[in-house]
């Protein structure tokens, strides 16, 4: 069984589809196999080319786990734990239906969408704290992550994020 509150670094889990003629069920998680009590849940519509992230809080920091349920992303995970030797490492998944990806705390998340509609869903250990919410510019040079995209989607409030030298 996987403890989120004791996860250490992002771990990517794939759901089983069980098919038959109307389509596929898939499980979301169980308690027998993953220990989370969430705070919060929510769903995310995207469209193609969107770059979302990279978010966090500053206070009541969330462990997050996002289960793709339509679409395709690039999911991108920085720790930004200033006492880790792991500080400013990057972790980068491909995810697509029935993906799921759990981040610790401590995390900065973001994604880019491949398909025409991506829909996700969010379990959150904690509430939502706009006064807390930041997060690092999906640009930042320190990081300079490849998002394969020249001129992606990114709200106005994203594009107004921190440089990862200024956290």
């Amino acid at each position: 069984m996987i403890n989120v509150a004791k996860v250490e670094k992002p771990i990517l889990l794939k759901s089983k589809k069980h098919f038959d003629p109307r389509g596929f069920l898939m499980e979301v998680f169980t308690q027998k196999k993953i220990k989370f009590n969430f705070n919060r849940s929510i769903s995310v519509a995207s469209k193609k080319n969107v770059v979302r992230g990279l978010h966090f809080q500053s206070k009541f920091a969330q462990h997050k786990i996002i289960f793709i349920l339509k679409g395709k992303i690039k999911d991108v995970v920085v720790d930004i734990r200033k006492n880790k030797k792991s500080y400013g490492k990057i972790y980068s998944y491909n995810l697509e239906v029935g993906d799921m990806l759990i981040i610790p705390k401590g995390y900065a998340h973001g994604y880019r969408t491949f398909a025409d509609e991506n829909i996700m869903i969010y379990f959150l250990s904690e509430g939502w704290y706009p006064k807390y919410e930041t997060g690092i510019v999906w640009n930042d040079k320190t990081l300079s992550i490849k998002w394969g995209l020249k001129k992606p989607i990114i709200s106005k409030k994203d594009r107004k994020l921190k440089n990862f030298s200024d956290l």
